[in-house]
């Protein structure tokens, strides 16, 4: 996949909101906390900047106003940075929009140990978490520029709270854009295979993809299923994947902990217990470094992915 375009998904972010307002999506509001340039909202902001407001480095406030603007008719994007959006927010989404049940979007970049430099402090891995714990929110982790666009579009005509998780590195585009359609709720499978299934969400969903092009040359044929929607999972999806191939692997830039791990794990431990092996950030912090350099440390690498397998599906 080396020579696939790549797109960080928190540019495809800034690009969707503009062209949600270019095309009618008159009640439309962004906010910020001081990070347009970093969230990519800076985009919106250049083509309305009527429609967007700093609030300054003050995400909890943020999250208030979005809260009031939303109880006007507006459909408000609050934009920081994951671990300020999810962790420093929490209160404040729970009380005033989760408990509410109000027609907020909150878009969380840089989350992940693929933060990269910024270090520990900066990687969010508990926001799957965090935001799955509150009632009524819809999570959302886009694995590509295609999907994080729809993701958007779909986050704007749902009435109710959404957490949409966006990424600073760019990955692979592996969906086409003239014949993806995108549904909250609903999960996708991305390649045929019943000896494992792999299920996969954000940037490690072309990881996937490369591990079962790999294993395929080895004889194992690996069914890759996309998980956008964390919260409400696709249950039917994955329940179907567990009853076919008898193996699951699930694989996130997320703490195991939390998870999409954990939501795949309690509805197989429900209604299909099934072999599960969960690929994930193993219940520790960071620290700063490359991504890429991160990424293949942390096991969170279609190496990884394929190792791990093998060893279930020979096992």
């Amino acid at each position: 996949m080396s020579e696939v375009k790549k797109i960080a998904t928190r540019d495809s972010y800034g690009n969707a909101l503009v062209e949600l307002a270019q095309n009618g999506a008159d009640d439309l509001v962004v906010l910020d906390a001081d990070l347009a340039a970093a969230t990519k909202t800076g985009t919106f902001k250049k083509a309305f900047p009527e429609r967007h407001f700093n609030c300054g480095i003050a995400e909890c406030n943020m999250i208030g106003v979005a809260a009031g603007l939303s109880t006007m008719g507006l459909v408000p994007f609050a934009s920081s940075f994951a671990m300020f959006a999810a962790g420093r927010a929490f209160e404040q989404i729970r009380n005033s929009v989760g408990y509410p049940h109000l027609n907020v979007k909150i878009a969380a970049t840089h989350g992940g140990i693929s933060v990269g430099e910024d270090g520990a402090s900066h990687q969010c891995c508990e926001d799957f978490a965090l935001m799955r714990s509150i009632p009524g929110m819809t999570v959302l982790s886009p694995s590509d520029d295609v999907e994080a666009r729809a993701a958007v579009k779909a986050a704007y005509a749902y009435e109710g709270p959404v957490y949409i998780r966006l990424g600073r590195l760019a990955t692979p585009v592996f969906h086409d854009a003239q014949s993806y359609t995108f549904q909250i709720g609903k999960g996708e499978q991305l390649t045929d295979g019943n000896d494992v299934a792999i299920i996969a969400t954000g940037l490690m969903v072309a990881e996937a993809l490369t591990a079962a092009e790999n294993l395929a040359k080895e004889g194992i044929h690996a069914r890759v299923i996309n998980i956008c929607t964390i919260k409400p999972l696709d249950e039917e999806i994955v329940l179907k994947a567990a009853k076919e191939c008898g193996k699951v692997i699930t694989c996130e830039e997320h703490n195991i902990i939390g998870g999409l791990g954990e939501a795949v794990a309690a509805v197989l431990s429900e209604k299909c217990p099934t072999k599960l092996r969960r690929i994930g950030v193993n219940d520790e912090f960071g620290h700063s470094g490359p991504a890429a350099a991160l990424l293949k440390q942390f096991g969170l690498s279609a190496e990884h992915v394929e190792a791990v397998a093998r060893e279930l599906v020979k096992g």
